[in-house]
């Protein structure tokens, strides 16, 4: 039984979870359907888009499951209670997702009569909202497992997220074709069925296992060959006609690839098995490498209740401003303090302009395509590529991040500034109209809007600390549909059918959306300049508490 347990087992888990929570972002294969079957004109479905965004991102509920149930207690006993972990949140995320994708999948294949709009924003909303259900149980769990490389492990969890879509949009192209009604039908099973299979796998583990970050990086290997693999397929299915044999034995491959991931857990597992890893746990869960580090006076006197920093003296806490006492003293910040901070509104404004552009990008991308005169397999091109990109911000700023802070002393907001910068540049290339921009513009939108993702979590979690990660991080998540309503709704959706107008109900050509993405570009760049003041205020915490805790586990 010991062989199937262990913090890899409950990554590898989460990774074979992931990989069917990113549905959502094959929105754009169905919502022609959807906007066929139901009547609906575009500013109509744009509205639906951002009801699917809004559950997407508002995962405060799951957060708050999660704090109830998933984190340890003071108790070990209780934290094994059958009714507590992770799974629970993973359980009632399966459920929604199971009823969201039904009713949309009756609505679409007409099995029941046309839907009023609000009743149709219900189930897109539960569909979308089942996704962070997911996502909080995956990447919460995997930041208490391994709290000295959360950028890496955060960018592993959420960049198979981000493969998800490539992923599903492959076996829909080698099993369901031309056919969006069967597709929803698979959607509701596999994201149903996968997570209930895995769910009881995934814990929380606080033991420190061998070289934790080589067999992190064998991780990230994998995810980097899967990666390489569907953009490799994704371009040959663009090059050439591939029957249905020849797209049967690639998503064999495919699926073959992703299980390489269970090879990574057998070793680590092994190594452990073996004895050549060590662990201590001491009172509230803390965790140390060395047993002399249980000094009384220290653990005391010295160190905050969450065991990672010291509380400074009451003469050292006059010396900073009222956000900078509390990010010393407050490792695990609950909700309502972390929004009384200057800093959680600093993220929440960037997040707004960053993942709300983003969203408003992808969620109109087949639209933005048969403006600028692409066939509907370029379309379908461009949303599988989005996937690619969306993993390679999401996986790549995470480990490119943790590698500057431990080895440069780099705070990770920096990244952040960078990444909202290229989003800008990548919105003005779309709203160029040139030819090829569309390819151009949706790689560096993509990849800087999955580095958003990345990033985000993992700066709440060092900022505000683990305990109450899930609830923080889901709510300064919910500036990505307050975005995407102002950018798709009244932006690009107000736009384009002012200029479809003159020609019916559909527009062509490059002044569709050109105006929609210079307004983007500003406001990302407003929300750069927003993430450069997150940077100079939390410059000196990093050098002084997130840096001393990666250098000093258990004591600073």
């Amino acid at each position: 039984m010991e062989r199937i347990q262990g913090k890899w087992i409950a990554t590898l888990a989460s990774i074979w979870i992931q990989c069917s929570s990113g549905s959502l972002y094959t929105f754009s294969i169905f919502s022609s359907a959807l906007k066929s079957s139901q009547g609906y004109d575009q500013s109509t479905l744009d509205t639906v888009s951002v009801v699917k965004d809004v559950g997407a991102t508002a995962g405060v509920l799951s957060g708050l499951l999660y704090s109830a149930v998933a984190v340890p207690h003071r108790s070990r006993r209780s934290s094994s209670c059958f009714l507590r972990g992770p799974w629970v949140v993973i359980a009632v995320g399966a459920i929604q997702c199971f009823t969201g994708y039904f009713f949309l999948w009756l609505s679409v294949a007409g099995v029941i009569p046309r839907q009023r709009v609000p009743l149709m924003c219900l189930f897109m909303f539960l569909t979308a909202d089942a996704e962070t259900f997911f996502n909080t149980a995956n990447v919460v769990t995997a930041v208490h497992n391994f709290p000295d490389f959360s950028g890496t492990v955060v960018g592993i969890m959420k960049g198979f997220v981000g493969l998800s879509g490539a992923i599903l949009i492959q076996i829909y192209q080698a099993i369901f074709k031309g056919n969006p009604a069967s597709y929803l039908l698979m959607l509701m099973l596999v994201t149903t069925v996968n997570p209930l299979l895995l769910m009881c796998l995934v814990r929380i583990y606080n033991t420190k296992e061998g070289d934790e970050k080589k067999h992190l990086n064998g991780l990230s290997l994998v995810a980097l060959v899967v990666a390489g693999y569907l953009m490799a397929l994704i371009i040959l299915e663009n090059i050439l006609t591939l029957q249905f044999p020849a797209r049967l034995f690639t998503l064999v491959l495919l699926l073959l690839l992703l299980a390489t991931p269970l090879a990574v857990a057998i070793k680590a597992q092994q190594s452990n098995f073996d004895g050549t890893s060590q662990t201590f746990l001491i009172e509230k869960n803390q965790l140390i490498d060395d047993p002399k580090q249980l000094d009384a006076e220290k653990i005391g006197k010295g160190q905050d209740p969450a065991g990672y920093h010291l509380v400074h003296s009451d003469a050292e806490q006059e010396k900073n401003t009222d956000d900078n006492r509390v990010l010393l003293q407050g490792e695990n910040l609950n909700l309502l303090q972390a929004m009384g901070t200057c800093n959680f509104w600093c993220l929440f404004l960037a997040m707004a302009c960053g993942m709300g552009s983003g969203l408003a990008t992808v969620n109109n991308i087949g639209q933005i395509g048969g403006a600028f005169g692409y066939e509907s397999f370029e379309t379908s091109t461009l949303v599988s590529l989005w996937s690619i990109w969306n993993f390679l911000g999401r996986f790549g700023t995470g480990y490119v991040s943790d590698y500057f802070l431990h080895t440069r002393g780099w705070a990770r907001p920096v990244f952040m500034v960078i990444t909202l910068a290229t989003m800008s540049i990548g919105h003005f290339v779309i709203a160029s109209g040139m030819p090829g921009a569309l390819y151009a513009g949706s790689v560096l939108v993509g990849i800087s809007y999955g580095s958003q993702w990345s990033l985000m979590p993992t700066i709440t979690s060092e900022i505000f600390g683990v305990q109450h990660l899930g609830t923080i991080f889901n709510t300064i998540g919910t500036a990505g549909p307050f975005g995407s309503y102002i950018f798709s709704v009244r932006v690009v959706g107000y736009i384009y059918d002012k200029e479809a107008s003159a020609d019916g109900n559909k527009c062509t050509g490059t002044h569709c959306f050109m105006v929609s993405f210079l307004i983007m570009a500003s406001a990302t760049l407003l929300g750069c300049f927003v993430a450069l003041i997150l940077f100079l205020r939390t410059k000196s915490f990093y050098n002084q508490v997130v840096l001393q805790r990666l250098q000093h586990p258990g004591r600073v």
